[in-house]
């Protein structure tokens, strides 16, 4: 009995530990708070012409 204790509380740990990893490994801070760039003159999203070539 105790073996299945001991592998669900593996099982909880691995997941908690994969939730957090996914959570926290992704883009730092600084590129979060990074202001989106303006659309270039020419792009096609710019002048609303998807279009044209």
């Amino acid at each position: 009995m105790w073996i299945l204790m001991v592998e669900a509380g593996v099982a909880l740990f691995l997941l908690v530990f994969i939730v957090w990893w996914t959570m926290f490994a992704g883009r730092k801070d600084v590129d979060r708070k990074a202001p989106p760039r303006p659309p270039a003159p020419g792009d096609a999203r710019s002048d609303g012409d998807r279009d044209k070539p």
